[in-house]
């Protein structure tokens, strides 16, 4: 199938319409957005450096070394010297920065267990091969963006 038989609008704007629904969980701490994307993109990528979380989060570098800093007040980030360069530091989550990403990934899984309770059989398959096709749509971009 090419990609004219796709449509590729009605895909961009069903995954836009799920990822809000998705990504509104009731906030954590009153932490915002851009602090929980730092905190979960540190989670997944494990420890970085600051200009390598510029190039994932939509923060100039000023602001986001002022939002790390307030994770850092708050306990949920830790900073270290990179063992490859002394010179630069190295972020990371502590265990309570770590227990907010797991929290809110637990209360996704339950929020999306419930609505594929009303799915049928035939539905959840199709589901579980678009799961596949979007973590290898997610691998093609990473690969791409690298």
């Amino acid at each position: 199938m090419s990609t004219d038989a796709l449509d590729l609008d009605a895909l961009t704007t069903t995954i836009e319409d799920f990822n809000t629904y998705f990504i509104r969980l009731p906030s954590v701490r009153r932490l915002s957005f851009s602090a929980l994307s730092v905190l979960h993109t540190l989670a997944r990528g494990g420890p970085m450096r600051l200009t390598d979380l510029t190039a994932t989060e939509q923060l100039k570098q000023p602001a986001l070394t002022s939002l790390v800093a307030r994770l850092e007040q708050d306990g949920l980030v830790s900073r270290r010297q990179d063992p490859r360069d002394g010179r630069a530091v190295l972020l990371s989550l502590t265990p309570e920065g770590d227990l907010i990403v797991r929290s809110r990934h637990e209360d996704r899984v339950a929020r999306v267990a419930r609505l594929v309770d009303h799915l049928s059989e035939d539905e959840r398959a199709q589901l579980a091969a678009t799961a596949r096709v979007l973590a290898r749509l997610t691998e093609i971009a990473a690969r791409l963006d690298d």
